[in-house]
């Protein structure tokens, strides 16, 4: 078995893998469905833009709960209910789309209940790879589950639309609906396997804490991990270009400079994501660098290189190789690097700790939206790419300044302090 497949023989990740895979193309095609819904019945842009507030307020403001309760009550236990409950409220959705026009009343609640269902299970689905794999498989399995999320995210619209288009919206937010069902049954056939099985997990980065050690805090690791504090500023800095790229930048690039229609502004979300994909694909099949922040750190590095010339190619061609490169050097560093983070996080925290940056992440994003529209309408689309680059290599650079942050995952180097938790076991050999 190839060394990005490893972790598939582990039951329960399997499990994790298929339902997370469904639950992905459910959401591609709720994401095609609900626009046309909206518009085509009617709604207006006006009620699209408000049922999407309603979703993205509160999938914000519930990730630092999702957080704690995953670390609390298991991964597991609230990845399940929070897509039971989305999947009653996706069949109601899919009702009244059958059964008529799009309606405020109806929409806006359920758009809260998804976004609130979204903000709690986000935390537990990076907080739950570490409890299914050992040590020497979590790189790859992080790859996996994020090329999953990927090629669903590839294949989704093409799908979505054409469900759309041969059976209506109601149909697609229907399938949505099976999809989180998919997801809740194999969740809990995650937690079966995992009482049966249980995997022996390999041993942690972090050194023991001395008897009678206080547990860590997420409030106290705030206050003493210089490394935790880069990661939050590292995150803000870096996610305050992209958000406006992907939502403003780009789309204004394809359709004012490039001239390309909507077919040629598809084929370059799709370069991206393609090249997103393949960086995932290398990520898993790599072995664990002896420096894994440093290696992350320069992919992030290259990124931003291609990104600041993407609007100065002068072709539709070759804007999309470099979106591809972009794509790529992303792929690869997240997946290097939310490993890394997995192995530095005490585990009875992960959870938590998962929480806070997504927090910090999701939060920019309205700010770089905001700065996106403002420059390109100042300035156009050009400019606003290497500004976008130069705020991921300041932020990346920043991060290489810190001590703490080159030896983020080195083996034998200082780590977190970790909590109370039973002793982990060499991986059995298979």
């Amino acid at each position: 078995m190839t060394r990005s497949l490893a972790p598939l023989r582990h039951r329960s990740f399997r499990f994790l893998v298929a339902g997370q895979f469904a639950s992905n193309l459910g959401d591609a095609c709720y994401a095609v469905a609900l626009p046309w819904y909206v518009l085509v019945e009617h709604g207006g842009p006006l009620l699209l833009g408000t049922v999407l507030a309603a979703y993205g307020v509160p999938r914000t403001a519930a990730l630092a709960f999702g957080g704690h309760a995953s670390d609390r009550w298991r991964p597991w236990t609230v990845m399940l209910g929070s897509d039971v409950v989305r999947a009653i409220c996706t069949a109601a959705l899919a009702a009244a789309a059958a059964l008529g026009p799009a309606r405020t009343v109806i929409l806006v609640p359920i758009a809260v209940v998804l976004g609130v269902g979204e903000g709690l299970f986000l935390p537990g689905s990076f907080a739950i790879v570490p409890t299914l794999l050992p040590d020497a498989d979590l790189q790859a399995g992080n790859a996996l589950t994020s090329g999953g999320t990927q090629l669903a995210m590839l294949a989704g619209p093409a799908l979505g639309g054409a469900l759309v288009a041969l059976a209506g919206p109601g149909t697609a937010f229907a399938i949505d609906a099976a999809s989180f069902v998919v997801s809740a049954a194999t969740l809990a056939g995650v937690r079966s396997a995992q009482a049966r099985a249980p995997v022996a997990l390999g041993t942690p980065v972090a050194p023991a804490d001395p008897p009678g050690a206080p547990a860590p805090t997420l409030r106290g690791l705030l206050r003493s991990q210089r490394v935790l504090q880069v990661m939050l500023l590292v995150i803000i800095a870096a996610n305050l270009g992209s958000g406006g790229v992907d939502g403003v930048a780009i789309p204004s690039l394809a359709h004012g400079p490039l001239h390309t229609s909507a077919a040629g502004y598809g084929a370059l979300i799709a370069a991206f994501a393609a090249g997103a994909l393949l960086g995932t694909v290398a990520a898993g099949q790599g072995r664990r660098a002896r420096r894994p922040a440093i290696v992350g750190s320069a992919a992030y590095l290259a990124e931003a290189l291609f990104l600041a010339v993407v609007p100065y190619l002068g072709g539709v061609v070759l804007v999309a190789a470099a979106l591809a490169v972009t794509g790529v050097m992303n792929g690869f560093g997240n997946v290097v690097m939310i490993t890394v983070f997995q192995r530095w996080a005490p585990p009875d925290l992960l959870g938590r700790l998962t929480g806070l940056l997504l927090l910090a992440s999701f939060g920019v994003f309205p700010v770089s939206v905001a700065l996106g529209a403002v420059v390109v309408h100042d300035l156009g689309s050009a400019p606003f790419f290497p500004i976008a680059a130069a705020a991921l290599a300041v932020a990346i650079l920043l991060g290489l300044s810190q001590r703490s942050w080159r030896q983020l995952g080195t083996i034998g180097a200082p780590g977190c302090p970790t909590v109370s938790q039973p002793a982990r076991r060499q991986p059995v050999r298979r």
